[in-house]
């Protein structure tokens, strides 16, 4: 059976370098790339054009994380598609 599902993509980042040109868009690319990989380890695919970003930074919290480490933090959220993917669910702020 194919279903789908989301996971979570996580980067993290030094809150000093969150102004300079592009580095936040590097954050979200690496976010995007753990995402992909978390996909591939449990066989399933992440749909193209389906993520979402979150930045978190210093002085902000996710329930259960608390602030991110450095300053910054950028979850990745993507909808997952193949065999299995209905059983995977990013829930709360860490993948279920």
């Amino acid at each position: 059976m194919t279903g789908k599902g989301t996971l979570f993509g996580w980067a993290f980042g030094d809150i000093h370098r969150a102004d300079e040109d592009g580095y936040l868009n590097t954050l979200r690319d690496q976010a995007l790339q753990n995402a992909r990989q978390d996909a591939h380890r449990r066989g399933v695919q992440v749909v193209e054009g389906s993520e979402s970003f979150m930045e978190l930074r210093h002085g902000h919290a996710l329930p259960g994380v608390g602030e991110p480490p450095q300053g910054l933090m950028v979850r990745c959220t993507v909808e997952l598609t193949g065999p299995g993917a209905e059983n995977i669910s990013g829930e709360g702020p860490m993948n279920g």
